[in-house]
């Protein structure tokens, strides 16, 4: 059956392709030039149970990274799309779509997303500054279904935590940062009380701290899982109300900031109330979430 991006040498890509791949996403992601590069390594290092591919055009001047669902088998994930500027407008946008959805069919999907395939992801969705990604998916037939943000934290401003941490200590919760001989603990409190795709991004994270109390683990906070994102982080029941959660983001983008950052995302946010009084967070990159049904 002849396919609509045969003429574009589409297939699969190498891993000696891998260079090339991050050299098009850095011409190409103009709003996130300087992370690029670390966004194609992170697609290309997913979770062992993961089902992927990147496809990749025969001239190197597209690549589009696809998964699929572990959550949903009857969703596949467009996980990044990226066109060098130069080869824009000949349709190469289009083949490598329908050559993702192909892929996507071949594997079971029945629908296909512009979203983020957690946990190991570009963005929540397209961001609406990518506007021309947004009428590609919008002129395929892509509907959207959702909005997602993130929050920016300033990283140039007082991030102490002396005071709460005192507080904490006298009502016998302590805060650590998680070595490697911890990281198995956490990730299997995370599990626990909110899902794997968290346990995944906590063992996967740069820095992690946690909580603790009388042994027991109260609340986890994590950055670099993805590429300089705070990120994800969570305080058990019997915690809240304590101010752990204050005490841990604040850990957490100090050691960014010591990482030489003087900003720092927080993605996919749910509580913008606790990030804006936390640490002066503000909503600022929105992503619109895409899905259309596979025929």
């Amino acid at each position: 059956m002849s396919r609509p991006y045969a003429a574009f040498g589409i297939r699969e890509a190498a891993a000696a392709d891998m260079a090339a791949l991050a050299r098009i996403a850095s011409a190409a992601l103009t709003h996130d030039t300087d992370e690029a590069a670390s966004l194609v390594a992170r697609l290309a290092a997913p979770p062992a149970h993961r089902s992927w591919t990147a496809l990749v055009t025969r001239d190197l001047d597209g690549v589009a990274f696809v998964s699929t669902s572990a959550r949903d088998a009857h969703a596949g994930h467009i996980d990044l799309l990226a066109v060098r500027p130069e080869a824009r407008g000949g349709g190469l946008g289009r083949a490598l779509v329908a050559a993702a959805e192909d892929w996507l069919r071949a594997r079971g999907a029945t629908e296909a997303r512009f979203a983020g395939n957690p946990p190991c992801y570009a963005w929540p969705g397209i961001d609406v500054r990518y506007t021309e990604a947004a009428c590609l998916a919008e002129g395929l037939g892509y509907e959207r279904y959702r909005v997602a943000w993130n929050m920016t934290a300033d990283l140039t401003g007082d991030l102490s935590a002396d005071t709460d941490l005192a507080r904490l200590a006298a009502s016998g919760v302590t805060v650590h940062a998680a070595a490697p001989g911890d990281r198995a603990a956490v990730s299997a409190f995370v599990e626990e009380q909110w899902n794997a795709n968290w346990a995944w991004e906590a063992e996967q994270a740069t820095g992690c701290h946690y909580a603790v109390r009388e042994g027991e683990i109260l609340g986890f906070a994590a950055w670099g899982s993805r590429p300089s994102w705070f990120g994800p982080m969570g305080t058990a029941p019997a915690a809240r109300g304590l101010g752990v959660g204050r005490v841990l983001v604040r850990r957490c983008l100090a050691e960014q900031r010591a990482a030489g950052m003087s900003s720092a995302q927080i993605g996919w946010v749910g509580p913008l109330r606790f990030y804006a009084r936390a640490v002066g967070a503000h909503a600022e990159r929105v992503f619109w979430l895409y899905r259309r049904d596979l025929p």
